[in-house]
């Protein structure tokens, strides 16, 4: 079992993206045929994919969190030297804690709203709370990477290493 919590821990994000991905070229490539071979669309198809792409997008910015792939503003790292940069990640990830914090709270608000009044979806009719979910769902995904993060920056910087730098898109 703790294998297993350790394979999801690390890989957990790239399995629902891969997951959400091939869904949605699936589901695609059959509309594609429907509608240019079979001349006949079906609204479900895009509107699953759309809600299929809406979740792959909030798993993503998660493992981005983890990953430290995401934008972000690193002119301080170039001039502070090494052993402050831990200390400027902890603080992004406070400030990442707060804003994932503000808009968990906010969007559980929207789903509360939407559980009261049971909004569904205009193709596939069913509840809205099950695709708008993703939206708190990414977050706490978020919540749980930051504070990964500041764990693994709080161990580095009391090791006396230097801080995870993480993903670089470019060199």
């Amino acid at each position: 079992m703790r294998k297993l919590l350790r394979q999801l821990d690390k890989n957990g994000e790239r399995y629902l993206m891969l997951v959400f991905y091939c869904f949605i070229v699936f589901v695609i490539v059959i509309e594609v045929v429907r509608r240019f071979v079979l001349n006949f669309s079906s609204l479900w198809g895009e509107e699953a994919a759309r809600f299929a792409f809406i979740y792959l997008g909030w798993v993503g910015a998660s493992y981005g969190v983890k990953q430290r792939a995401h934008i972000r503003f690193d002119i301080l790292q170039h001039i502070l030297p090494l052993r402050w940069h831990g200390y400027m990640y902890l603080f992004g990830e406070a400030c990442t804690l707060v804003f994932a914090a503000f808009a968990l709270y906010w969007s559980l608000d929207s789903i509360f709203t939407m559980l009261q009044f049971d909004t569904l979806t205009p193709a596939l009719r069913v509840s809205r709370v099950w695709f708008e979910a993703a939206v708190p769902l990414g977050f706490s995904m978020m919540v749980v990477r930051v504070l990964q993060s500041a764990w693994r920056d709080i161990q580095d910087i009391r090791a006396g290493r230097d801080a995870y730098a993480g993903t670089k898109l470019f060199d």
